[in-house]
């Protein structure tokens, strides 16, 4: 007698820990599924920034690109006229090289 209500009540503890285990489990998947879903949000927010950011950089390196090209340009034909502004003077020997080296 004392078995059979020894093994009714491990029976009764086996079905309602088997219960409690598939709640448990369900719950546990339910969390980890909207923590999941959060993640690839995240990370599809991330893509998207870094992409915004490659744009960014890349105009930016463009527009930086124009800037040094023009101010090349600039340079090249300030020397090309300066050189041509000298030339003539340099052939007819007008330049004292002496006063320029004691300033």
């Amino acid at each position: 007698m004392i078995l059979s209500i020894i093994g009714i009540t491990l029976g009764t503890i086996a079905i309602v820990l088997g219960f409690w285990d598939k709640k448990d489990h369900n719950m546990s998947a339910n969390l980890l599924e909207g923590d999941t879903k959060n993640i690839e949000q995240a990370f599809i927010a991330l893509q998207k920034e870094f992409t915004e950011y490659q744009v960014f950089n890349e105009r930016k390196r463009e527009e930086l690109e124009k800037i040094i090209n023009k101010n090349r340009l600039n340079s090249e034909r300030s020397i090309g006229k300066i050189y041509k502004d000298l030339e003539p003077e340099i052939k007819n020997n007008k330049i004292r090289f002496d006063n320029l080296l004691n300033n």
